[in-house]
């Protein structure tokens, strides 16, 4: 799959730096260079092995490919033709994730990149809504959260992929729930950033949200409460 960027920028998202930005203000060399984190071993130890899988932004295949090793059927879906021109062993879909409407459901659905802290509730509300239709009502979705001091723990930084991520501002909006975030990636060819609309979503507005979609939280996976797997609204949770 391959072609130009097409989509405009979303309001309030924007990227600078060599290369391919997407709508969101992510700059596809970026993604091509950064590493898988914990993200795989903390997705294969919630779900059945082998499992059928939904990966919901997947942008470059970062953590696509370590789950396709693992033994998962993995179809991925991002926005961006430029991103998923660099997946590779998985089934690809080009499609904003609030309108993907596919004729089948999942084992898993997995939302990571805290896409769930979407700065528009209604663009967060789709999200949620499209983890919904396309689960097995007997499977489950993964979500990824931001850590609870996050928008106040700035700047931050750590290493990456050669190079350094640093979280540079949080700044106030017109919501004061939200923050406009500023990443920089530095390498030592180049160097990216991208601003971000980031909504605070407490534990208990997350699982009103959740509820909102039909999902119900079944447990938190991490002891930071950053990854959560919720069930379709009504299977009885353990």
């Amino acid at each position: 799959m391959s072609g130009p960027e097409t989509r405009t920028p979303r309001e309030g998202y924007e990227g600078t730096g060599p290369g391919a930005i997407t709508p969101d203000g992510c700059a596809v060399e970026v993604y091509t260079r950064l590493p898988a984190g914990d993200e795989p071993d903390v997705i294969a130890s919630a779900v059945p092995a082998g499992a059928s899988l939904l990966e919901l932004g997947c942008g470059t295949g970062r953590v696509t490919h370590p789950l396709l090793e693992r033994g998962f059927a993995v179809t991925a879906v991002d926005e961006s033709p430029r991103m998923l021109e660099h997946v590779r062993g998985a089934r690809t879909v080009c499609s904003p994730i609030e309108t993907l409407e596919l004729d089948e459901r999942f084992e898993v659905v997995l939302l990571s990149s805290f896409l769930v802290h979407a700065g528009d509730v209604r663009v967060r509300d789709a999200l949620l809504r499209a983890c919904r239709r396309h689960v097995a009502d007997d499977g489950c979705v993964l979500v990824q959260r931001e850590g609870e001091d996050w928008h106040e723990r700035v700047p931050r930084e750590r290493r990456a992929g050669g190079g350094l991520i640093r979280i540079a501002a949080a700044d106030p909006t017109g919501d004061p729930r939200v923050s406009a975030i500023r990443c920089e990636y530095v390498f030592p060819d180049a160097t990216w950033t991208q601003t971000f609309l980031s909504r605070r979503l407490g534990r208990e507005e997350f699982e009103e949200a959740l509820a909102g979609a039909g999902l119900v939280v079944d447990a938190y996976l991490t002891e930071d409460r950053t990854w959560v797997r919720a069930l379709p609204a009504g299977r009885r949770t353990g």
